[in-house]
């Protein structure tokens, strides 16, 4: 198994087909249907940008997932302290590759990369009815401290 830095935004929309996919199945109010043109061109826009990177997970030299994280700093405000942390967008597992623990190498290397950059705090956000994301986030360690809600009118 292998994790390295990509900066192949072809690979990466493919390979974002199975996160969106799950998003689209459980929310489809919110997601549209998986595009690979049009996601191809988001992930083209941003894959460069020096805030973000794009973790590509191989076995075997055949790509199983990513992850796309970005730097984030915070300034203090007069409410909050200065901070900074790495920020997981998503973490995307091919769908018959999953439960095998790759996810849980990806959240290794973040850290270890969060570790390096001097960064204490790893954060992120999952869609409430993802059961497959609760359950892997809080199987690794991570702790709820807000929730977001809404209400429709």
């Amino acid at each position: 198994m292998k994790i390295s830095r990509t900066r192949d935004f072809e690979l990466v929309a493919k390979l974002n087909k199975y996160v969106h996919d799950l998003h689209a199945n459980l929310y489809p109010e919110y997601f549209k249907e998986y595009n690979f043109e049009e996601i191809k061109i988001f992930f083209q826009k941003i894959i460069d940008q020096e805030e973000f990177a794009f973790l590509l997970l191989e076995d075997d030299e055949q790509p199983l997932g990513y992850a796309w994280i970005e730097f984030r700093n915070y300034p203090a405000n007069t409410f909050k302290k200065a901070y900074k942390s790495v920020y997981v967008h998503q973490i995307s597992i091919t769908e018959n590759q999953r439960k095998k623990g790759y996810g849980s190498k990806l959240m290794d290397e973040i850290t270890d990369i969060a570790k390096v950059n001097g960064i204490n705090k790893i954060e992120l956000d999952y869609w409430f009815n993802n059961e497959i994301a609760k359950n892997f986030y809080k199987k690794n360690d991570f702790v709820k401290y807000r929730e977001f809600v809404y209400k429709d009118i």
